[in-house]
């Protein structure tokens, strides 16, 4: 691997902060895709400074090309991705297979490649794609896969090659992008992995499965995963919740009720059910520091209030300590999923809901202020943030099974062509 150049003059330190702007953007971005506070709009802006980086190491040529290679020592992932987005775009097969022998040594790198396939216009990967998914390589089938499903691409034959796979995690990536894809022509695929011995498989065919219209021994599946503690409870959660009659998501919801600590999962299946005789419930939620955002935000779903817009927040609370901390001894490094989530002011809130509750009825299922419908999910997808818009994603295919479910983590001007074509 090369060195770092020790006396590097004026132009290779602007090639440098760009490769180094590049990676510590698209880190930031892969927190933005399912933020609670980020905007198409503002995922756009964000992907316009990614695209100029890459510009400038583009017009760098080979001292950009370079300086990619030497910034993958810091094994970042970002770096990697910068990195394979050059190789890409140059068609450099000697590179790309460099890159992939890399990622697949450093499993803290793939991610990084795998987002550069979604990112790279689909030009680049005309022969690339194909290979990847016949390849021997599990990993690289993955790649190829995600690839398939960042740029809406149909699966072709290599399908049931891969799902023959001794390999659990390339069969549950490929049993999850037939439901990404919106192929019923695969259904049956789906439904021969429900009893699958291994639960991110089982799961794959399951959620795919209700995606594309089962709603039987695939809701089944999903349903048993809500109610049980394990790796897909809160997927399944966010699909299963959308997917059932609401009297039967009210019977989810009590049975989660009787123990005490679903009530996260509460709070936020309220939200996903989508009944308005759950809102006085949220407001008084509001009272608990830990869960008064979460409850903001199943409000808001609901409702389709903007907090801060219209001013129904609050300072923070103050005393609620989450995520990350200083102590050393504290081994929990997670992301607080509430941070940048507004704080509710449950007293102005209460006064809209007085005001406001005669507009929505009881038994009706809403979303983000309307009875379910494929317009406000197509508004939502244009203007919502992204929670919202990924909540909306999914209605719209479960609205029509076998419609391919949006990717809100592509690049922002790929998904705002396909919002154009929508109409």
């Amino acid at each position: 691997m090369n060195t770092v150049n020790a006396n590097p003059s004026h132009v290779e330190i602007v090639v440098y902060q760009h490769a180094d702007e590049a990676a510590f953007l698209w880190s930031q971005r892969s927190h933005f895709i399912a933020a609670p506070h980020i905007t198409l709009r503002q995922l756009a802006r964000h992907d316009d400074r990614i695209a100029a980086h890459i510009d400038g190491l583009r017009i760098a040529d080979e001292a950009g090309r370079k300086i990619c290679q030497a910034q993958l020592i810091t094994e970042d992932p970002g770096a990697m991705f910068t990195a394979m987005v050059m190789a890409a775009e140059n068609r450099d097969e000697k590179r790309i297979a460099e890159l992939f022998a890399l990622a697949e040594s450093i499993p803290a790198m793939q991610r990084g490649l795998t987002a550069a396939f979604g990112w790279v216009s689909s030009q680049f990967l005309q022969g690339t794609v194909k290979e990847l998914l016949t390849s021997r390589s599990p990993f690289r089938c993955r790649v190829g896969l995600a690839s398939c499903v960042m740029h809406q691409v149909a699966l072709g034959q290599a399908h049931d090659a891969v799902l023959r796979s001794a390999d659990s995690m390339l069969r549950a990536r490929a049993l999850r992008a037939i439901g990404e894809l919106g192929q019923r022509d695969l259904m049956t695929r789906c439904e021969q992995h429900l009893n699958d011995a291994d639960i991110a498989c089982c799961f794959g065919a399951a959620w795919s499965g209700v995606l594309l219209g089962d709603r039987a021994a695939a809701l089944d599946v999903l349903k048993s995963m809500v109610l049980i503690d394990g790796p897909f409870k809160d997927h399944a959660l966010q699909l299963t919740l959308k997917a059932v009659s609401i009297n039967e998501g009210h019977r989810i919801l009590k049975a989660l009720a009787a123990n005490p600590k679903n009530k996260r999962t509460l709070v936020k299946g309220a939200g996903i059910v989508g009944d308005p005789f759950y809102l006085p419930w949220l407001i008084k939620q509001m009272e608990i520091p830990e869960l008064a955002r979460l409850a903001g935000e199943s409000f808001s779903l609901v409702t389709g209030l903007d907090l801060s817009y219209l001013g129904l927040d609050r300072k923070n609370a103050g005393d609620v300590t989450s995520g990350p901390n200083d102590d050393p001894n504290d081994t929990d490094v997670s992301m607080d999923e509430d941070e940048n989530l507004p704080w509710p002011h449950q007293d102005n809130i209460q006064a809209w809901w007085n005001a406001n509750q005669h507009r929505f009825q009881n038994g009706t299922r809403y979303f983000m202020g309307e009875p379910i419908n494929a317009e406000c999910c197509k508004k939502t997808l244009r203007r919502g943030f992204q929670r919202q818009r990924i909540a909306a994603a999914l209605h719209l295919s479960l609205l029509a099974p076998g419609t391919p479910l949006f990717a809100t983590s592509a690049p922002a001007w790929r998904q705002q062509r396909w919002l154009a074509k929508m109409g």
